[in-house]
Order: C-alpha cells, then structure tokens, then sequence
C-alpha cells in the first residue's frame, strides 16, 4: 500500500533518496496550482507569493532549529552555500581547513580552491583513528581556521557526532561547517546543539524538493566575518526601493540572495516540508532508521552480499552501501535498475537510501530480485 502522498508507480521501488527523491502529491499539486496562477494572473499574487518565501524560511527555522528565520538564506544549491564560506572569509597563507577522505565534491572543491592563497586543505582519514570525530581532531593545529564535514557521508552512511565536533570547535574558536545534505529530511538536525557556524544543503534529496533550491543557514557572528562574493538588488536591506541610493546590506541571511527569487521552488519546497513537519522529524527518523536496519538485516540473510557501511557506527543514518561477493556492482545494479529497483552505485557497492514511507515488504523484495541473479 503506498503513501498517499508518494503515489509512486507500482513499478518502482524507489531506494534513492539520498541522491534524487520523488515529489510528494502536494508538491505537485503546489507546482502547478502556482504554473496555472502564472498563466492567468502573470505576478498579481505577488504578495502572496512573498508571503510563501517567508513561510518557507520558518519552516527551514524550525526544521534544523535555527534561533531566527533571519539567519535562513534560500540558495542554489549547497555549492553555491559552500563557495559562499570558502570566498566570503580573509585568508593568511599557512591558514588550514580541516575535513575529511570522504567528502562529496561538493565539500572539498571550494577548499581545494583556495590553494592559490596558501590554504591547506587537510583531509582525514575517518578509519584512522578510535572515532572519526578524533581522526578530523587530529588534523587540528593552531593554523586550522575551519572544520567543514558532512553530516552523513554520501557514499558510506557514516553518521558523525556533530554535537562532539561543534563542542571541539567552539572551544578552540574554530569555525564550524556542516554539509547537512544527507541530514535534512532524513534525521533531526539542531543547529544551535552543535553549535554549527554554517550549514547548508539542497532540497531534492531527502527534503523531497527539486532541484535548484537549497538552505544557507548562518550566525550572526559567522555571516559578519563573510565579504560578499556576489551582489544584486534582492539583498539590499530596503529590497523594494528600486531607487536605494545610498544602499546598504541587508542585515540578515538575505544578504546572500543575490537576485530574483527561485518562487516556483519555494513553493514546491514549502510544500515537501509541510509533510515532514507534519509527521514531524522525530518520527521520520525513527521510520528512516527502522528501514534502514531492515535493509542491514536482509544483507545479513544473505551470504553472498557484504555490507560496506559500518555496522558499529553509535550514530546510524538511512544510507546503506553494500556489494555482492561474486557478481560485479555494475551487473548487480544494472538488474535492479532493470527490474525497478532505483538505487546507486556509490562507495564501492550498491547504494540503498529508504525513507520513512518505503515499507519492508518492498525492501524484502529488492532482495528477493538479487537473490535471483545469484
């Protein structure tokens, strides 16, 4: 029985989340109610519309547990967020950043980038020591200006003690980067308990937005030690004064929204979010957990597959990676995806995401069908 509000074609079973994730009906509904306004009325609602921008800042607030809906800044994506930190602060050549071996692109290339000003970038590896936490605390020194990390590996599922890191961190006045991406929307995610100076993701992964709009969330402290990189009219501080002469910034994250907003994702992003915070994350992520286990466990049964992802980790994710002993990961994927199972090829094997609505008979089944090609 699927969710009514992920009417996903009976085909599918859809394990992806943590790279692409459905639209709920909602959304869809919310997208073309807003397309069929634009057709008949062009920007005459566009009051409302304003209203809708501002309702989805509250619900990222609430969300990831922000002080103020005045420290959200609705973004690109988590590059556009990340390239923000990386070119908004004053380097010294001998400064160093702190991450690690498993970083998604998009939380190493800014980074790297800075080399030209005599910025390492140092990458730890998380296997290295007793924790992954003390592996990255490692790497730290006097020189070290920032540590930016995931907060669930995209390619392992490994979860990290942020609330240990940002404590690390704050103690050593060290600036703290959190690349939320495979958090928002799976598990709870409090930005004030970890005392995160910057976070940051996209929506279309576990958030169930699409693509092209994500989350730039800052502290006051933080966002002053940014220049800006990028300048348009919509972050002035009197945004609607087209005449702003003198103009000043604006206070806030809006500072960081260069120019006209993405309104078609916000209204699709409002709408994605209304579900989670309905059902509420402390349920979502419990359901995320409980199918994630469910998945271990059908690798467990099976004595021809080996899970990847730590099965030790005191903090567990909703990404599962595994591979199959004898049959290759591209022949192996290449069969679920045939046989609509949509999943991933990542971290050395075949990349299960569930969410909280994916039920255990259609897990059991995804295996079922790699039981077949033993």
């Amino acid at each position: 029985m699927r969710h009514p509000e992920l009417p996903l074609s009976e085909e599918l079973i859809y394990l992806n989340h943590a790279a692409v994730a459905p639209w709920p009906k909602r959304t869809s509904k919310a997208v073309i109610a807003f397309a069929q306004q634009n057709t008949r009325y062009g920007s005459h609602f566009y009051l409302d519309w304003m209203a809708k921008e501002t309702e989805l800042r509250t619900q990222f607030q609430t969300l990831i547990n922000a002080p103020s809906a005045d420290d959200i800044a609705l973004v690109k994506n988590t590059s556009e967020a990340l390239s923000f930190v990386a070119y908004g602060l004053t380097w010294q050549a001998g400064d160093n950043i702190v991450s690690s071996n498993e970083e998604f692109p998009s939380n190493r290339l800014p980074w790297q980038s800075l080399a030209n000003q005599g910025v390492e970038f140092r990458q730890a590896d998380l296997s290295s020591a007793n924790t992954p936490e003390e592996a990255l605390f490692a790497l730290v020194d006097k020189h070290t200006r920032l540590l930016t990390i995931s907060s669930i590996q995209f390619a392992s599922g490994l979860r990290m003690d942020l609330v240990k890191i940002g404590e690390f961190c704050r103690q050593r006045g060290i600036l703290f980067c959190v690349d939320a991406i495979q958090s928002l929307g799976a598990v709870q995610f409090d930005a004030q308990a970890c005392h995160a100076d910057f976070v940051m993701a996209d929506g279309h992964k576990w958030l169930f937005g699409a693509e092209g709009l994500g989350v730039f969330y800052t502290t006051p402290a933080a966002r002053d030690q940014l220049k800006l990189t990028q300048y348009g009219w919509h972050m002035m501080q009197d945004t609607h004064n087209y005449e702003n002469k003198p103009w000043q910034i604006h206070p806030t994250a809006r500072r960081f929204e260069c120019g006209s907003p993405n309104m078609l994702g916000i209204h699709a992003l409002s709408a994605s979010l209304s579900l989670l915070l309905e059902i509420g994350m402390e349920a979502v992520e419990a359901l995320v957990l409980k199918n994630a286990e469910i998945v271990r466990a059908e690798i467990a049964k099976n004595e021809q597959l080996l899970l990847i992802s730590s099965a030790y980790s005191p903090l567990k994710s909703g990404i599962v990676v595994f591979k199959h002993h004898s049959i290759a990961n591209e022949v192996l994927y290449q069969h679920l995806q045939a046989n609509g199972v949509v999943c991933a090829l990542r971290g050395g094997g075949i990349r299960f995401s569930p969410h909280f609505y994916n039920s255990q008979q259609e897990i059991a089944k995804a295996f079922e069908l790699i039981a077949t090609l033993c």
